[in-house]
């Protein structure tokens, strides 16, 4: 089993790094950012998305794990 890298506040990911550090698919990431759940930003004219170590690392504070308390 390969380690996640270990994720810094002041650092720009690539969408394809902040997936893989948070073990999600492309895809997945790609909704987080759609839905808002990750802060990403894009400036204009340009396809590559930035992804701060911040968001990433706030995100996951601000993720709560569902459970069923009525499930034995």
């Amino acid at each position: 089993m390969q380690a996640k890298p270990v994720l810094h506040e002041n650092v720009v990911y690539s969408r394809e790094e902040a997936a893989d550090a948070l073990g999600v698919s492309l895809s997945t990431l790609k909704r987080l950012i759609t839905t808002g759940q990750l802060a990403a930003s894009q400036p204009s004219g340009m396809r590559r998305v930035f992804i701060k170590g911040s968001s990433i690392l706030q995100m996951l504070d601000n993720t709560k794990l569902e459970t069923d308390h009525h499930a034995r």
